[in-house]
This record gives C-alpha cells, sequence and structure tokens, in this order.
C-alpha cells in the first residue's frame, strides 16, 4: 500500500486510535485479513468469521511485526477501532485509489471472470507495473484488499467483480471506480439467486452505469443482453467478438490438435495471429476481451498477440492440463462450475480428445453438481449429461447426489447406456473406478461447483498415480 499514517488512516475510516504511541507511524507492509500474511509494518484486518474471530489475533500480529489493528473493539494493542471493519476496509480501499493515480480496469460476467483476468493481468505488465485481483477474492472483502496492494510505481490495476444480487457491483464501483468497465457475458450462473438472466443483466450492467464520460465500456458484441449495455454508459463503448461489428474480433478460429484455441486477431490499430498455450475455445472471447482492454490502453496488434500466445493460467483447477507419467492426462477443471463453464470444458475435452485417440486413449467426463441453479437445475444437468453424449465423450463419471442422477439421466435418455455413463456416490468412489480403469492416453476432465470439491478427485489422480486416494481438503 502506498505509506499512510495511522493518524491519517483513522481519519479517512472514522476510527479512534486506542495503545498508539505514536500516530504518525506509517503502513509500510500489506493490509491483511490473514494472520499468516503479515509482515513488518503491516495493517491487520480484524473480520468477526462464523468460526474465528480476527480480534483474538491482535496481540499475535503485533508480536509478528503489524503496526496495527483495524478493528470494531479496543483488542490491548496499537488499533484503530470503527463501528464497521468492512465499511472502513471500503472507505481506505477508494481513498487509496484516488490517490494512486493507476488506471483501473474493473470487469465482471458470469463466465470467464477469473482466466479472463489473469490474460490481462499478464498482457498489461508487458507495458507498466500491474497490480490484479490474486484468484477470484472478487467480493467486498477480496476487492478492497487488491487496492490496497497496489504501491505508487503501479500503473494498471486490474479487479475483478462478483454478485449475487442487484446492487453489489454497484458498491464494488463506488469502492474503487474504474475508468474502464468490462462485461464478458451474461449466463446462468446464481441464476437461483437471481431470479432469472434479465436480472442478471441488470445487476452486470452496473459496471459500466457508473464510468466516466472519458471511460471506456468494452462489452460482448457475441452476447445480447451484454451489447444492450451501450444505452446504460455514458462512456465510449468499445465492442469485442466474433461478430463482424466487433472493434476487436477473432477471424479462422481453430483448435489445435491438442486443444489450443489459435485465431487472427483484429483490433482498429492492425491484424496479427494468436495461438494460445490454455485449453478450449472459450478462451478465444476472454482473449478478445482482454485485446479489446489492452488496445485501450495503447498497445498494438502484434504486442498483444504475442503476449495473449505466451499468456498461461495464473490461478490452479482451472483447465490445468497435467500428463502423468503413465500417459495419462488430468483436466483440472474442479474450481467452480455453472452451465455454460461445464459445456466449454466438455468441448475442450472433445477436442483434446482427438489426439489421444489416436494413440488408443479415451475421454473421461467426471462431473459433478452445479450449485445455485435454482428451478433450472434438472434441465441444466440434464443437459449437460446429453452434451457429453453429443461430444463422443467415451465416459461419463457422475459424482454425487441428486444432480449427480440427473447427469447420468441426461447421457442415458441421449443414447448412453452400459458402461459409458456410471453414477458414483462421492470423490473416493470415483478415484477408485478412474484407478481401476484409466489406460495410457486416457484424457480425464473433472469439474463440479467450488462446494463438491471434485479437485480432490484430480488431486489424488496426480499425487497418488494409479494409487492415489482421495484426502480431506
Amino acid at each position: 500500500m502506498i505509506a499512510l499514517s495511522l493518524a491519517e488512516i483513522a481519519s479517512v475510516v472514522g476510527g479512534q486510535t486506542y495503545d498508539i504511541p505514536d500516530p504518525s507511524v506509517q503502513i509500510t507492509g500489506p493490509v491483511v485479513r490473514d494472520s499468516r500474511e503479515v509482515e513488518p509494518g503491516s495493517l491487520f484486518v480484524a473480520f468477526v468469521g462464523e468460526r474465528v474471530d480476527g480480534h483474538d489475533f491482535a496481540a499475535q500480529v503485533v508480536e509478528q511485526g503489524a503496526a496495527a489493528v483495524l478493528a470494531s473493539r479496543p483488542v490491548g494493542v496499537p488499533a484503530i477501532v470503527v463501528d464497521d471493519v468492512q465499511t472502513a476496509l471500503g472507505a481506505l480501499a477508494r481513498h487509496v485509489v484516488q490517490r494512486l493515480g493507476a488506471t483501473l480496469v474493473a470487469l465482471t460476467g458470469s463466465a470467464g471472470k477469473t482466466s479472463t483476468k489473469d490474460l490481462i493481468a499478464q498482457v498489461l505488465q508487458r507495458k507498466a507495473p500491474t497490480v490484479f485481483t490474486p484468484g477470484s477474492l472478487n467480493n467486498e472483502i477480496g476487492l478492497p484488499l487488491t487496492a490496497l496492494s497496489a504501491t505508487g510505481e503501479t500503473k494498471f490495476l486490474v479487479l475483478e467483480m462478483g454478485a449475487r444480487g442487484i446492487g453489489h457491483i454497484r458498491y464494488l464501483a463506488e469502492l474503487t471506480p474504474p475508468k474502464i468497465g468490462l462485461v464478458l457475458n451474461v449466463g446462468t450462473a446464481h441464476i437461483g439467486e437471481f431470479g432469472g438472466r434479465e436480472q442478471i443483466a441488470q445487476a452486470k450492467g452496473e459496471l459500466v452505469e457508473g464510468l466516466p464520460e472519458d471511460g471506456a465500456a468494452i462489452l460482448n458484441a457475441d452476447d445480447p443482453l451484454v451489447r444492450a449495455m451501450a444505452s446504460r454508459t455514458k462512456a465510449r463503448v468499445l465492442l469485442f467478438g466474433e461478430s463482424g461489428e466487433a472493434d476487436v474480433r477473432a477471424e479462422n478460429v481453430r483448435l489445435t490438435e491438442s486443444g489450443q484455441p489459435a485465431f487472427r486477431l483484429h483490433t482498429p490499430s492492425g491484424a496479427s495471429d494468436v495461438t494460445m498455450r490454455l485449453y478450449g475455445e472459450h478462451h478465444v472471447s476472454n482473449a478478445l476481451a482482454a485485446a479489446a482492454v489492452a488496445h485501450e490502453l495503447g498497445m498494438s496488434a502484434d504486442e498483444i498477440a504475442v503476449a495473449l500466445s505466451e499468456a498461461g493460467s495464473l490461478s490452479r483447477w482451472r483447465m490445468e492440463v497435467t500428463e502423468r507419467p503413465d500417459g495419462v492426462t488430468v483436466v483440472n477443471d474442479a474450481y467452480n462450475a455453472n452451465p455454460e463453464s461445464m459445456r466449454a470444458a466438455l468441448r475442450a475435452l472433445a477436442a483434446m480428445g482427438g489426439a489421444s485417440r489416436a494413440r488408443g486413449g479415451r475421454t473421461w467426463a467426471v462431473l459433478g453438481k452445479m450449485a445455485e441453479l435454482g428451478d433450472e437445475a434438472l434441465a441444466e444437468h440434464d443437459a449437460v449429461g446429453r452434451l457429453a453424449v453429443r461430444l463422443n465423450v467415451s465416459k461419463l463419471v457422475a459424482v454425487g447426489g441428486r444432480e449427480a442422477s440427473w447427469l447420468q439421466l441426461g447421457a442415458y435418455n441421449e443414447g448412453s447406456w452400459g458402461e459409458e455413463s456410471v453414477h458414483v456416490s462421492d470423490a473416493q468412489a470415483a478415484v477408485d473406478l478412474l484407478r481401476n480403469e484409466l489406460r495410457p492416453g486416457d484424457v480425464v476432465l473433472v469439474k463440479a461447483s467450488r462446494s463438491v470439491g471434485l479437485e480432490r478427485v484430480a488431486l489424488a489422480l496426480l499425487d497418488g498415480g494409479a494409487e492415489g486416494e482421495v484426502s480431506a481438503r
């Protein structure tokens, strides 16, 4: 964080100082909420959680070198005490962002946010110092913590924004007002909480409503609900997509033998060829979104194409492709799942299967529940099971309870029977099955919503090979 004294922070957040001998002491380390991340000069933010109260760690973090604690009650060590820690954290983030002078890029969407954010960051880092959201810490706590990690040298601040209801993104955009706002898509993730895609579009569009006139709204030309958001912003609109009307677009899109996308990138400043290291055609849209941001910030088509071609995955369990010594390839995409990302992952698996079949291998889809789909849950799980059959996936392993049975039912009704699809109770049962059945050349996709914890299957297959077992998360 840029250096601020404890007295300045107390003034910004409307707090009272307690047990601080010298209010002129500056925060020179990171602002953190996890005691394990404390460094000398840190500000430790004490949240009260369901199982852990950060205030209980106050003495420990000061002993570790923290300059003070941001707390909701006195803790017997240097502290700035406020009525609401979360509100205070947001106020501090807004103050720091206003002082930074960095260009703030914010993005949202139903699917692909984290992968796109990682691409944007890797492209912009070639131009100037860039700070970006780690993982998917995109809520009212993670976002300000990311903003506070910027320094005086930061030129670009890339923030992912998530939402679980109307008003959430508006709140985040007020904490950290962006100059560039990017909306990727409107899908069915969290549709059970929002109530419908129109409500999701309403929430996601809050990002572009707050953009300044001299800012840019970057919108997906291929998604009608996103494209319609152009009427909700006073900023200049830049369209990306495969549509011929897009300002930043892809032509001649194809997948390599190994399932990696390649295309001709067109921007208003020129055209250049891209071959990505990531897997799956869905990354084309993500790459175009990143390219549009980079173009807006002055990068040439050639610079963008090179950066996109060399970019990798920065966040764990998102299409992580690992080949075991015995020739089995494990695709760990188990961080989260919704209908759009599930379909994209299956198509990537099918593309990778072309090369594996040439070696006598098979494709395995180990799938679990997609959460928060509300009344759409049955239809969406059934549709995913059917798609696995249509894509000629060799084996479907549906893991879990009711939703898994719907996946298998969809496959069965589409024409899969016998050993082509199977329903197992849990992760360990899936590992036991795979341990006995996998052979060299096989490709295994593992994917489900985060709450299912299906990454344990992928980790067991990789950590233990043929003898892998599930360990506790």
